[in-house]
């Protein structure tokens, strides 16, 4: 499997900006061919150790079944449209990508 998860640091981080922008991950990036999981959400106030990352408003993980099905997902239309819609609002984004497996041996 690969885990593609993606930070966005907002421009304009106000609850409705980034209402918005969760609606549209959910809209333009949940249903591709491949992926086994997917979740977005926005930054958790209450877990603030001194090693929780905190610059980002919304968080993107998504996991595929294999490389191709990331691959297929980084040129479908619909996330091309999701980056032509929201990257005017983006001051930020951080993308890491791993390989996971079942946990076991």
């Amino acid at each position: 499997m690969l885990v593609h998860s993606v930070y966005f640091s907002l421009d304009d981080s106000s609850a409705e900006k980034i209402d918005h922008l969760v609606g549209e991950c959910k809209k333009y990036l949940a249903s591709h061919p491949g992926v086994v999981f997917f979740g977005v959400g926005t930054l958790e106030p209450e877990l603030d150790r001194p090693v929780n990352d905190r610059d980002f408003d919304v968080a993107l993980n998504v996991v595929f079944k294999d490389r191709p099905s990331h691959d297929a997902y980084q040129v479908a239309r619909e996330h091309r449209d999701f980056i032509e819609r929201n990257q005017s609002n983006w001051s930020r984004v951080r993308v890491f990508d791993s390989l996971a497996g079942d946990g076991g041996d």
